[in-house]
């Protein structure tokens, strides 16, 4: 059997952060595009990184409570 492994809050925050960085910068360019105003796209771009890395956050959290799709830990190992 193999023993579950549970992420730590740290990896948490780290998947988080990388990949917050990546949508921002996706996020930041196509405001820009868009707007063609520098300073507004990056107004818009940090709203965006603050408020869906701590959704994110939360929701890498609260699935990792959640037991649906995982199997059943042995009550012992040899």
């Amino acid at each position: 059997m193999i023993k579950r492994q549970t992420d730590k809050h740290y990896r948490s925050v780290l998947k988080a952060l990388s990949w917050r960085s990546l949508a921002t910068t996706i996020t930041f360019c196509t405001a820009w595009v868009i707007t063609g105003e520098l300073l507004f796209a990056a107004e818009i771009g940090l709203a965006d990184t603050v408020i869906k890395l701590a959704v994110y956050y939360l929701h890498e959290r609260f699935w990792e409570n959640v037991q649906l799709g995982r199997g059943v830990e042995p009550e012992y190992e040899i």
